[in-house]
């Protein structure tokens, strides 16, 4: 599962073999929050979240928001 991103322990990855819409799980301690990249006209949003408190998962979609460009083309290059 190849990580493309991190900031302040926050490591968001793409699973290889994964299911779309595209999207990217980032992980935080013991939690994890799966979050669509959306694209242009869609903003990213929180599919599921797992043992992550409300402040950990505003944080990780604030990172994906940031970082929707390269995520999106990371998506695309892994998955086509």
């Amino acid at each position: 599962m190849p990580t493309i991103v991190v900031v302040d322990d926050f490591k968001v990855m793409i699973m290889p073999n994964d299911h779309r819409p595209p999207h990217v799980h980032v992980f935080h301690n013991n939690g994890r929050v799966h979050i669509s990249i959306g694209d242009n006209a869609n903003r990213p949003f929180i599919m599921e979240a797992i043992d992550m408190s409300n402040r950990e998962i505003t944080k990780a979609l604030k990172i994906v928001i940031e970082h929707q460009k390269h995520l999106l083309k990371a998506w695309r290059q892994i998955h086509g």
